[in-house]
């Protein structure tokens, strides 16, 4: 009697459709991606730029890649992603907004907040909160939220500022590109599984 093939598992994040054959594929492929997507991360944290009148923190482009790689990559591929990111970049690397680097910055907060909301956001999109663009809505808040919630007390303590001057300088401005991102996002991280699902059943 020849034994039947095991089945192949179903991807549960977008990062598990690309192949591996062996653990050391599947090691070497997860390597390469965590490089990627910090690349990813630091290139649009160059994607900024800062209105002094409004607020010190740079309106910028990583929230919305953080998001996103946290979603495609599941929540260990992406915590080893942005800890890479944060690890290097506090260590020199000039990644961060606008080519700066180090830990001695008041929107340090934010960076740390990167780190937990991307495996905060890869944890439900590993159980498929990014399959439907309702979930895929709820999964992108609850990234943002995280994001304020380290960065805006950070900022606060940084600066000296009260609560609500740091939720006017570090949240309030940024809600309106926060809602453009997520509408984004909410159309693009459930296409992309309708492409991907249609394309596995045609086979």
């Amino acid at each position: 009697m020849v034994a039947s093939a095991a089945p192949i598992a179903a991807p549960r994040v977008l990062a598990d459709l690309l192949p591996a054959s062996s653990r050391a594929a599947a090691i070497a492929r997860d390597a390469v991606l965590v490089l990627a997507g910090a690349g990813a991360v630091g290139a649009s944290a160059q994607v900024a730029f800062t209105i002094p009148q409004i607020s010190p923190v740079p309106f910028v482009l990583t929230t919305f890649t953080v998001l996103l790689v946290g979603a495609a990559f599941g929540p260990l591929r992406a915590g080893l992603t942005l800890g890479l990111y944060l690890a290097a970049g506090a260590a020199g690397v000039p990644w961060f907004t606008e080519g700066t680097s180090g830990y001695a910055m008041p929107t340090f907060g934010y960076i740390i907040g990167f780190l937990a909301a991307a495996v905060a956001v890869g944890f439900l999109a590993k159980r498929g909160g990014d399959r439907t663009v309702l979930k895929t809505v709820g999964l992108m808040v609850v990234g943002n939220v995280i994001m304020y919630a380290f960065g805006v007390p950070y900022l606060a303590v940084a600066l000296d500022m009260s609560a609500a001057q740091a939720l006017d300088a570090g949240m309030i401005p940024f809600l309106a590109g926060d809602f453009v991102k997520l509408v984004f996002a909410a159309l693009l991280l459930p296409g992309t599984w309708w492409a991907v699902n249609k394309f596995r059943s045609a086979e």
